[in-house]
């Protein structure tokens, strides 16, 4: 195909995806629109808190690991593991974002959730800080989680225990996410 063709074609599309999107948007109201707004802001005060406590515990874990690894680069599997773990909070706040996004249907289909309602607007909020807050916890995970990479630096056996110990504070978040979850489809009713 040439790049003519692929010009037109790309042209051609992108109007129909406008079209469409204009279309949909006529057929939102004031208040629907205002809803999915608070929504997108929801979803970012997830992702930003648990995005920022997690970069932190993984940085904080990550100078340990390479420390050891550069002494000892056989337990790099091992010590790689807990680097990571201060992560999975992005996770479940990515996830309640998609649902909420989903159920705002501005995620592909139609809208699930009652936007005509400023409360189910203020709801999605919560359930980002929820999210969120309870997110902060890979922070810590990340100071333990270098304590564990530096014990199995010193004692390769003790990583499984290592890991154990970092695991702990994720419980928090997991928590904070199931009550998110719990909020999002008996209150928002976002699965319809």
């Amino acid at each position: 195909m040439d790049r003519k063709k692929l010009a037109i074609l790309v042209l051609v599309g992108t109007t129909m995806l406008l079209a469409t999107g204009f279309a949909t948007a006529q057929e939102t109201t004031a208040q629907e629109k205002q809803t999915q707004s608070t929504v997108i802001m929801a979803c970012m005060i997830a992702m930003a808190i648990a995005g920022i406590a997690s970069a932190i515990g993984i940085s904080i874990a990550g100078i340990s690991a390479a420390a050891v690894t550069a002494e000892k680069p056989e337990v790099f599997s091992r010590v790689l593991i807990m680097e990571m773990l201060p992560m999975t909070q992005t996770i479940y706040a990515f996830i309640a974002s998609v649902l909420l996004l989903m159920g705002a249907g501005l995620l592909g289909g139609k809208a699930i959730m009652d936007l005509s309602s400023p409360a189910i607007g203020m709801s999605t909020v919560f359930v980002g800080l929820l999210v969120g807050l309870t997110g902060l916890s890979a922070i810590n995970q990340g100071i333990i989680a270098s304590s564990g990479i530096t014990a199995t630096g010193r004692n390769p056996s003790v990583a499984g225990r290592g890991i154990m110990f970092a695991v702990m504070p994720e419980t928090i978040a997991i928590f904070g996410f199931l009550v998110a979850l719990l909020i999002m489809v008996l209150g928002l009713k976002i699965l319809g």
